[in-house]
């Protein structure tokens, strides 16, 4: 099965998931990364993404070389944002048609992943859902932990 994994990060958490399911399932490894490259911290960061979400902010992303079509398995990972995707996510799926896909998905956090599956799933009609994870803070668990973590759910994937 050929898999992708498509994912947002803006502390590094879903990059680090990304990278290790890509080493449990040889898979690709796509990063959407935005426009604005101006890094928000403490407050500012809170206050900036809460306004983004509520304001259904979806900015411009950076392009991406990907043909979701050539794939079997499309894996997209988010970091949560207001107990939503991230609007970088939200913007790469209202302009990337991706039909007739198994897809799963991941979330990072720091305390909670809210309705982020729910609004993922309302972005992604027409596909089947084969698996969904969250990891809270991932950058802080032990390596092998995370490993152990992703390699079990990917196992449920049917790869």
């Amino acid at each position: 099965m050929k898999a992708a994994v498509i994912y947002y990060s803006y502390n590094g958490n879903c990059a680090l998931v990304a990278e290790a399911i890509k080493g449990e399932m040889n898979a690709e490894v796509f990063e959407i990364k935005t426009v604005d490259t101006k890094k928000r911290k403490g407050i500012f960061l809170i206050l900036w993404g809460v306004f983004q979400v509520k304001g259904n902010k979806k900015p411009e992303f950076q392009p991406l070389s990907i043909d979701v079509n050539a794939f079997d398995l499309i894996i997209l990972g988010t970091p949560v944002w207001a107990g939503s995707p991230a609007p970088a996510m939200v913007s790469f799926l209202s302009k990337t048609e991706i039909k007739g896909k198994k897809v799963a998905i991941f979330c990072c956090h720091g305390g909670g992943k809210g309705s982020v599956f729910d609004k993922l799933k309302a972005l992604l009609p027409g596909n089947t859902i084969a698996g969904e994870i969250d990891f809270t803070n991932p950058a802080k668990e032990g390596r092998a932990a995370l490993k152990g973590q992703i390699g079990d759910w990917v196992k449920t994937l049917g790869t």
